[in-house]
């Protein structure tokens, strides 16, 4: 009788895995693998995925015997038999849990560390975030000195992604790579890539960076290692080509408008300011003609002025200098 009833729920223990294994397969939950790093993670999901769906296997089975096998008959409210802990069964459902746990620990520290090293002909990127787009500017191979909206790299080549930003926390993440690393101010941080699929693939900000955060995206561009040699992507992109002859500059080009956008608001800024300046500076004669000194408060109604008139507040830039009663008498 015992022997039969192990045999069922090894049965039920088989058809609940088969059943969640085909889900967990045939679904596809993950996106398309396109570097090393990315297989490498990937090797530890499914690793700790199989062990789960054992343990559920079994525990899932065991629930199902129990109420087809064991259930209480209606009106049936009497105690079960009385039973002892079963020193063996407690040794091994302690034994099992521990040899999982340790052999995931033990491919993630094998997985973090191939991640992590850094080989000596790896490309350099600088990449710099920033509210809210991403700047990519290559320090050697090739494309030493071009900056780009976008990031390209050459397929099978190692590229470490050296990692900053110069406003607020961001996080950079390419789904198909596999790996997420955080932009902090006045820090670096480095993340290996090695592509192994031409494609174009999305970078993506992971840290709520303002009110932008959603459409901080740009694009990782893998290219043969040919096509990433030729430079034909780098053709007008700053660094690509000589500087303009002087008296002239350069149009922003491609992903450089972000950066002229967050360029033009200071100016905007201080174009609003000077008006305001020289608005306050024709009210002063008025004020000394008719022999009046400034209303006390004056000056915090002319100072607030320029939040009204321009409610976008720049980092970095001072406001407009306190207009004392004094000024305005002088």
């Amino acid at each position: 009788m015992q022997r039969r009833a192990f045999v069922q729920l090894a049965l039920l223990a088989a058809v609940i895995a088969g059943a969640t294994t085909a889900i967990a397969v045939l679904i596809p939950w993950m996106p398309v693998s396109a570097s090393k790093e990315r297989d490498r993670i990937d090797l530890t999901y499914w690793l700790a995925t199989g062990i789960a769906i054992f343990i559920f296997s079994i525990v899932a089975a065991a629930i199902l015997y129990s109420v087809w096998r064991f259930r209480a008959h209606p009106d049936d409210d009497s105690d079960g038999p009385p039973i002892h802990g079963h020193t063996g069964l407690e040794i091994v459902w302690t034994a099992i849990p521990t040899a999982l746990v340790t052999t995931i620990a033990i491919v993630s520290a094998i997985v973090l560390h191939d991640n992590g090293t850094i080989p000596k002909n790896a490309l350099r990127v600088n990449v710099t975030a920033q509210q809210f787009t991403w700047t990519f500017t290559y320090t050697d191979g090739p494309a030493k000195g071009v900056t780009s909206p976008n990031l390209y790299l050459p397929i099978g080549r190692s590229t470490i992604l050296e990692i900053t930003s110069v406003d607020v926390l961001h996080s950079f993440w390419v789904p198909q790579f596999g790996q997420k690393q955080d932009a902090v101010p006045d820090r670096v941080n480095p993340l290996k890539i090695t592509p192994t699929r031409i494609g174009t693939y999305p970078v993506i900000c992971t840290e709520l960076c303002g009110l932008g955060h959603a459409i901080m995206r740009r694009e990782a561009i893998v290219l043969s290692a040919n096509d990433f040699t030729a430079k034909k992507w780098a053709a007008g992109l700053p660094g690509a080509t000589p500087a303009p002859p002087s008296g002239g500059a350069p149009a922003p080009s491609g992903g450089a408008a972000g950066k002229a956008v967050f360029r033009e608001l200071p100016q905007a800024h201080g174009v609003e300011r000077d008006r305001h300046r020289r608005s306050r500076s024709r009210q002063a004669p008025r004020l000394r003609q008719a022999g009046r000194p400034a209303a006390p408060g004056l000056h915090s109604r002319v100072d607030r002025e320029p939040e009204r008139l321009h409610p976008i507040r720049v980092p970095g830039r001072r406001d407009a200098p306190e207009l004392r009663p004094d000024d305005l008498q002088a």
